[in-house]
């Protein structure tokens, strides 16, 4: 995994809020906010309750963010992965020339034409590898074209576990 970037990956939740430090109660509406790290080419999450987002609490370096529920007590929290959030994700993502950010757009890209939101409609071969060429399901829209950065099979697990942690997480 360390090829594509932090071998340290991305951060789960930690059931606390960023701003105020006090646990989110299970079972309650919550905001993740994903943000961009310094030194490297990674993400952190940070958790916070819905008072103190709506408060104006934001964090540095913010990319994205989205409403989840907390997991009731003493359960895995089922992984429900919003549309709208890995669309905007796979969009913000475009043009970024970082392996890391490269590797999580193809992997987004894969869980969007697995969910038939993308079709492939031809690939082409590019400097360094391959473009798979896409477009947006029910579109005749313009194509979309991301890089196969030519990711092994137990790399590919790894980063859809990792984005499973991100967008879900559990507490």
């Amino acid at each position: 995994m360390a090829r594509f970037g932090s071998s340290q990956g991305v951060s789960r939740s930690t059931g606390k809020c960023a701003a105020t430090g006090e646990e989110i109660p299970h079972a309650t509406p919550a905001i993740a906010a994903l943000c961009e790290l310094e030194e490297d080419e990674g993400f952190v999450r940070f958790d916070y309750s819905i008072e103190a987002w709506e408060k104006g609490d934001r964090p540095e370096r913010l990319f994205s963010h989205w409403r989840y529920i907390t997991a009731e007590e003493g359960k895995k929290p089922d992984i429900v992965i919003d549309e709208a959030v890995l669309v905007d994700l796979f969009e913000r993502l475009d043009g970024d020339k970082r392996p890391q950010r490269i590797a999580f757009r193809y992997i987004i890209a894969l869980v969007l034409l697995r969910k038939r939101k993308l079709k492939l409609v031809g690939r082409e071969k590019a400097q360094g590898g391959e473009m798979w060429l896409l477009r947006w399901s029910g579109t005749d829209g313009e194509v979309v074209k991301i890089h196969n950065p030519g990711i092994q099979e137990d790399e590919i697990h790894g980063l859809s576990d990792q984005l499973s942690d991100l967008l879900q997480g559990d507490m």
